[in-house]
């Protein structure tokens, strides 16, 4: 079986959630079923990481997707011809694009619709594109994967796809994540620069993240906390965003940028709660991650986030910074709330599996070409 494989998203040292899904999933795949061949599609010159074996080709397919105009090109005009070129069994695209119109029945995984919601989040441009298109996709598309039950429901009703086109599966969460001992969280602290605890974000700084309110809230709480800090860890998605904070407050509040992650791994182990508040997530994979690091959590309640938490977390309203700055003072205070989250996230934490879900995704391969 030839199996195509939409890899744009494997950046190397620059990948957020897209590409890490991808990358969990394909090296997985390829490492277990070495009589199928794997094509790979890239969007730029392939890093040698990416080169998992002896059954997978590592295609570069330009011009790079740098825009909603050369998304177009890249997907409806080269990779379509890469594919039938290539006479593939099946094609998988693990960010839900992929070219209208070609004869290779294709599986999508769909993350979240976030721009039908919320599209003045994103720039004018990818906001049509995403409009425009995701219908179209999830029409097209002969089965499509949701990463949670909020999602599947999400595209129903949006897009009036019917229920059993749809699979519902879980990420996973990277082995690294793990509890730190005392000594491993002092030596995180000491790497920071500073030896007071502190609370964790971690994302992309997208306005759906809330960072603004999660700012605004962190400053409420200092007011009368003045041995805290605030760790932000996440590059900018679309373009550089500015944010408001007392001077007096600037060398308490830490950006980050991206990190890799092992450095990541450290930090939310370390962290006294990690703190989530996006207004909109398809999954929210920091969740899984904190649940793994034994972090208690502070979670908004909007979209999928208390499925994925369920009662791992304690919740606010992403859009209420009183009660965001209520949560942190209340869980830095409540040391038994504190096991009771981390007790419940060791349990829920199980339901995250990159094993399970590669072998998932490969059901959905196999249906789709038997």
């Amino acid at each position: 079986m030839r199996i195509g494989i939409n890899t744009r998203s494997l950046l190397g040292q620059k990948m957020e959630g897209f590409g890490n899904y991808t990358l969990e999933i394909v090296k997985r795949l390829a490492a277990a079923h070495p009589e199928h061949t794997f094509l790979l599609y890239f969007d730029r010159v392939v890093d040698p990481q990416f080169s998992f074996g002896k059954n997978v080709i590592c295609k570069s397919v330009f011009p790079p997707t740098r825009h909603p105009f050369l998304y177009i090109i890249w997907f409806q005009w080269r990779l379509k011809k890469a594919i039938q070129k290539d006479q593939l069994d099946v094609f998988w695209s693990p960010d839900g694009m992929f070219p209208l119109g070609i004869q290779t029945p294709v599986l999508a995984t769909i993350h979240d619709l976030n721009f039908e919601h919320y599209p003045q989040d994103l720039p004018k441009w990818v906001a049509w594109y995403y409009k425009k298109y995701f219908p179209r996709f999830a029409k097209a598309a002969n089965k499509i994967i949701a990463v949670s039950e909020t999602t599947k429901q999400d595209i129903i009703s949006s897009y009036h796809i019917p229920t059993n086109k749809i699979s519902v599966i879980y990420n996973g969460v990277n082995t690294q994540y793990k509890p730190l001992s005392v000594q491993e969280k002092e030596n995180v602290q000491r790497q920071l620069g500073f030896k007071e605890p502190y609370f964790l974000f971690v994302g992309s700084l997208h306005p759906r993240k809330n960072i603004h309110r999660l700012l605004q809230a962190f400053q409420l709480f200092a007011q009368t906390q003045a041995d805290f800090h605030l760790v932000i860890v996440g590059a900018a998605m679309w373009k550089d965003q500015s944010f408001e904070i007392e001077s007096e407050l600037a060398k308490r509040i830490h950006f980050k940028g991206h990190v890799q992650t092992d450095t990541l791994a450290n930090l939310m182990g370390a962290a006294t709660a990690f703190v989530y508040v996006p207004y909109f997530e398809g999954f929210g994979m920091p969740l899984a991650e904190a649940m793994a690091a034994q972090t208690p959590i502070i979670a908004g309640d909007k979209s999928c986030l208390p499925e994925i938490a369920d009662n791992a977390a304690l919740y606010v309203d992403p859009f209420d910074v009183d009660a965001i700055a209520k949560s942190m003072q209340q869980l830095k205070n409540d040391v038994a709330l504190q096991t009771q989250l981390v007790e419940a996230g060791k349990k829920r934490v199980l339901a995250f599996n990159w094993d399970h879900a590669a072998q998932k995704v490969w059901q959905e391969i196999q249906q789709l070409v038997s």
